[in-house]
């Protein structure tokens, strides 16, 4: 792990979108590849994050249902002494999604941390009894404003408003459009070192550039490569836009708009249909030519 005094380090506990890679319900191609064992494929759990400013505390980015699986794979993130003990001193959450905050249950065993998030989140989480299983004398739970910074750890957090969607769950029955919403990417920052996750974005705006520029490492949308792939796979009748995604390799997406940012552009929350998970796939190709990178369950990046 890197040196206590210096630097920000990124962990990508998990890179896949809602369902993980393979889903466990479907049988799409590339689904069936990663059963098969085909070498040109990687398994990924639900898209998470970690930070820490030095290695002892860690700050985590989203709580996606697979949360468990993620600590204990992640050795920096094991207790450090005897007795219930973690180095996650804080949760920050960008999305209300259940692939967002279902995590959070996971976390219930008396463990002193916070829970970072904007209003509507928290509102959320209030309006759910489940989630008073995080014991509020340990728990504290604390509104971020967007733009305003808040310390914590080591690093200050940022909420950077996106356009998106409302969760899935608190759409208008039947609705046959995406009803609009704020996401939220979070920006880090530490040791003069600036991260930017953000896993939801509609719409790659002049104004969501500008947002996201200022960064030495961008993890960005990665969901879909074409808005209609999930109905070409079969598997669903929703597009990547429907879901509040714009595709990655549509003229208004990544490749399009955010290929001359500075810094590492890394594609995250990627969707089981989506081809730039198979390594030598053209869409794969045409990505790294692109200057992008396509994250994994483990990748870490130090600043």
């Amino acid at each position: 792990m890197q040196d206590a005094a210096t630097g920000l380090t990124a962990l990508v506990l998990g890179s896949a979108a809602g369902g993980g890679f393979p889903q466990w319900n479907c049988g799409c191609r590339l689904c069936s590849l990663v059963r098969a064992g085909d070498p040109r494929v990687r398994p990924a759990t639900q898209a998470g994050f970690a930070f820490s400013a030095g290695g002892e505390s860690w700050l985590l980015v989203g709580a996606s249902p697979d949360l468990r699986q993620q600590l204990m794979r992640t050795p920096a993130l094991y207790p450090r002494g005897t007795g219930r003990d973690s180095p996650v001193v804080a949760v920050v959450l960008i999305s209300a999604d259940v692939d967002g905050i279902a995590g959070l249950l996971t976390l219930r065993e008396r463990q002193r941390l916070d829970i970072l998030a904007p209003a509507p989140i928290l509102d959320v989480l209030s309006s759910n009894s489940v989630f008073g299983v995080l014991d509020p004398s340990l728990v504290r739970r604390i509104e971020l404003k967007a733009g305003e910074p808040h310390a914590c750890a080591g690093m200050q957090v940022t909420l950077i408003p996106l356009p998106g969607k409302v969760p899935l769950y608190l759409e208008s029955p039947g609705s046959p459009e995406p009803e609009g919403a704020p996401t939220h990417a979070a920006r880090i920052e530490a040791n003069g070192r600036r991260v930017v996750v953000a896993p939801a974005c509609a719409t790659v705006s002049e104004g969501v550039r500008e947002a996201l520029s200022p960064a030495d490492v961008l993890f960005f949308d990665g969901t879909v490569y074409a808005d209609d792939e999930m109905i070409a796979a079969g598997v669903s009748r929703k597009t990547g836009r429907r879901m509040g995604h714009v595709p990655v390799g549509a003229g208004d997406g990544p490749l399009a708009r955010l290929a001359d940012l500075p810094g590492r552009r890394i594609l995250v929350h990627v969707n089981n249909t989506n081809p730039i998970l198979v390594a030598d796939s053209p869409e794969r190709l045409t990505v790294e030519a692109a200057g992008f990178e396509v994250a994994f369950d483990g990748m870490e990046v130090r600043l």
